[in-house]
């Protein structure tokens, strides 16, 4: 499995921007956008569920090259609470309910723009891996914390 690539941070946000998505990047793909140092094999991708949005990201999917069972599509148009893809250019997670955030539109309210990428805050990414109990994820909290305080001093 390959790292995911700023490439196809490019790619996905100009498809979806093409396609109207509301979304951020979450997970280690955010935090890497906001210049965490740093490797992750997918790109995680937090979106806002409605029957709109998520018809929209099934068209931009399939435009970025995506192979999108019927059941797939049905997941991703109903906002499944997590869409792991593995049938297109790359690997991508889609999650409709993230653990640690309650609600999209607060979390959007908090987002940060990095070069056109709408990512969720540093606060949210932490936020999420702390509540997802996962050892992975926990295992990077320090290193996250780590580099909050050095984002925060930098991005005021």
């Amino acid at each position: 499995m390959a790292a995911f690539e700023y490439r196809q941070a490019e790619e996905i946000r100009d498809a979806f921007a093409a396609h109207g998505v509301r979304y951020l990047f979450i997970g280690k793909s955010g935090a890497i956008l906001l210049g965490f140092p740093d490797t992750t094999q997918d790109a995680y991708l937090y979106a806002e569920k409605s029957p709109t949005n998520g018809r929209a990201i099934v068209a931009a999917l399939r435009a970025l090259g995506f192979v999108l069972s019927d059941e797939h599509a049905a997941e991703i148009e109903r906002g499944k609470d997590f869409v792991q893809l593995k049938d297109g250019p790359f690997d991508l997670d889609l999650v409709f309910a993230p653990d640690g955030i309650e609600r999209f539109d607060d979390a959007w309210q908090r987002h940060v723009e990095v070069e056109g990428f709408p990512v969720c805050h540093l606060d949210d990414i932490i936020a999420s891996k702390e509540a997802s109990g996962r050892a992975k994820d926990l295992e990077s909290l320090p290193r996250l914390r780590s580099f909050r305080t050095y984002w925060l001093a930098h991005h005021k």
